[in-house]
């Protein structure tokens, strides 16, 4: 039998499109615009995980089999997240954005691929810290519905909290950090009430359309993995979600400068990526 490395790679590259368009249209989930690059490397890494050795034999087994395409959701999507991640960005959410939530009576949030939720707890901690998590709600969302699970328990590796401890202070964090969780053998258990105002729901950014309107939006380390049509359009779902005036927070290597909606947006002062929509 032919073999995946025997392949030629315009052979590669007509199975894969054909894969992907199979599961957009059996399934719903479209990854025809993501980087290819990035793309083709998970893909092949969910073929070496099924025991196949072509994309056609994975195509088949994901078009009858919904068990591998759970599987190959979690494969294809990109879980790299840490609490308090890129500590500046929080300190410049307390000193930049909190000031204009304050403003809100009630504030919307939508934090977008947010994983395995480490960094949804960690703006839960956040606002709960500058007294404003009451009137707040966050809508933590993502494609995978494996990953949803585990942010909806919030149990994380006991072993990262002293990376987790260090982050948190370099974040401005006001107290004890273990004071959000207690240990259980191997694991760290966060406190049930740092999720009393999460909604965790599964959202396709390539596809899925607006569903509330924010005054704050985190999309972090996700578009970096989008072609350029498609971040786009991610691009102008966010924009179309936010208030007026609300602000939009990105990862240190995103940014809105060369879009459509580049001109829409006023960069906070600082170098964390954080923008405010003007109109």
């Amino acid at each position: 039998m032919e073999t995946a490395t025997e392949q030629t790679p315009e052979l590669e590259l007509l199975e894969v499109e054909l894969l992907l368009t199979a599961v957009a249209q059996r399934y719903g989930y479209d990854f025809r615009d993501y980087a290819r690059a990035s793309l083709l490397r998970r893909v092949r890494r969910a073929l070496d995980k099924e025991g196949l050795h072509t994309f056609s034999a994975l195509q088949d087994r994901l078009l009858h089999d919904r068990s591998c395409m759970r599987r190959f959701l979690d494969t294809l999507c990109v879980h790299a997240t840490t609490m308090f991640r890129d500590a500046d960005f929080y300190l410049a959410l307390r000193k930049e954005v909190i000031p204009v939530l304050r403003t809100y009576p009630f504030v919307r949030i939508w934090h977008a691929g947010c994983s395995t939720g480490e960094e949804v707890h960690s703006l839960a901690i956040l606002l709960e810290e500058e007294g404003l998590y009451d009137r707040c709600r966050i809508y933590a969302t993502d494609l995978s519905e494996t990953m949803l699970e585990r942010a909806r328990h919030g149990i994380y590796p006991l072993r990262t909290m002293q990376e987790y401890t260090v982050a948190y202070q370099r974040a401005g964090g006001r107290t004890a950090f273990s004071s959000y969780y207690v240990a259980d053998r191997d694991n760290a258990v966060f406190s049930r009430a740092l999720r009393r105002n999460i909604v965790f729901s599964q959202h396709n950014l390539a596809c899925d359309r607006m569903f509330n309107e924010f005054q704050l939006v985190l999309c972090r380390n996700v578009m970096i993995y989008f072609s350029d049509p498609l971040r786009e359009r991610v691009h102008q779902l966010i924009h179309d979600s936010l208030a007026s005036f609300g602000v939009l927070g990105l990862g240190k290597k995103e940014s809105v400068q060369f879009t459509k909606v580049a001109d829409r947006y006023r960069e906070l002062p600082g170098a964390a990526r954080l923008y405010r929509r003007l109109r």
